[in-house]
């Protein structure tokens, strides 16, 4: 699905339906739409990846599936937000268990995962 070829419109349109597969955790649809040409770590307007936001709603699988396509797990919205803060805000703890695993950067972003994790009550997720 190489988005060579489309038109701005149409290539928003693919964009937002990942998007979307992303929020809803349809893991097989978003790794259809990358294995077939989607980049990876393409960004909507506000900045967020396909990865965070399967990451902010709690979607581990698919957040491992586009970690093994090659998503930067550190990549940060226009709000300077990453998916780990993300995912501890929101109670995510086996996607936060994932991006960890993934060498998420813990001192990135606004707040950062550690200030997050402090902020939400959940510290005990990143200790090693």
């Amino acid at each position: 699905m190489s988005t060579d070829g489309l038109t701005p419109e149409q290539t928003e349109r693919v964009v937002a339906l990942a998007m979307d597969l992303a929020r809803e955790g349809d893991t097989e649809q978003v790794v259809g739409f990358v294995e077939h040409g989607l980049p990876v770590d393409v960004t909507d307007a506000a900045g967020n990846t396909l990865l965070m936001l399967a990451a902010y709603h709690g979607h581990a699988d698919t957040v491992r599936a586009l970690i093994r396509l090659g998503a930067d797990p550190d990549l940060r919205n226009a709000r300077d937000q990453t998916p780990i803060a993300g995912a501890l805000f929101k109670g995510a703890d086996e996607v936060v268990g994932v991006l960890r695993e993934a060498g998420a950067d813990l001192d990135s972003g606004t707040p950062t995962a550690r200030v997050a994790a402090t902020m939400f009550g959940r510290a005990h997720l990143l200790e090693n």
